[in-house]
């Protein structure tokens, strides 16, 4: 799975757009959302959707592998100890939002080291 960064200056009016041209090139958007202008979802397909993106005249768009980890959500401190064990690892976190089936989707600077910190194989 990869994250795709789109800008998105206009709010909804950025989204439409986004919208749009994912949806008729067939990209479902597995998680994401908006922030400060700026867009960020969860897709399956990168080639697909920076083609859409740049056929509809929109980007430019940055594509980004991603990790995908479990979170207890209905555990206190959950996210904290998530935290901990990145920062403990030295690793950058450049974005972190939920998907659809209640995971953090995690931007890092090395997703190897990030993996090994969370436990991950």
């Amino acid at each position: 799975m990869f994250d795709i960064e789109i800008p998105a200056p206009h709010g909804a009016k950025s989204l439409l757009g986004i919208g749009r041209a994912l949806g008729a090139a067939g990209v479902s958007l597995e998680g994401g959302g908006m922030w400060s202008g700026s867009a960020h979802y969860l897709i399956a397909d990168p080639d697909t959707a920076l083609r859409a993106l740049e056929e509809a005249g929109l980007g430019p768009a940055h594509v980004r592998p991603v990790i995908l980890a479990d979170l207890d959500a209905d555990v206190p401190g959950a996210l904290g100890r998530m935290m901990a064990a990145l920062v403990d690892a030295g690793i950058t976190l450049h974005v972190q939002y939920s998907d659809h089936d209640n995971r953090k989707v995690l931007v890092v600077d090395d997703a190897e080291h990030a993996r090994a910190a969370l436990g991950q194989h």
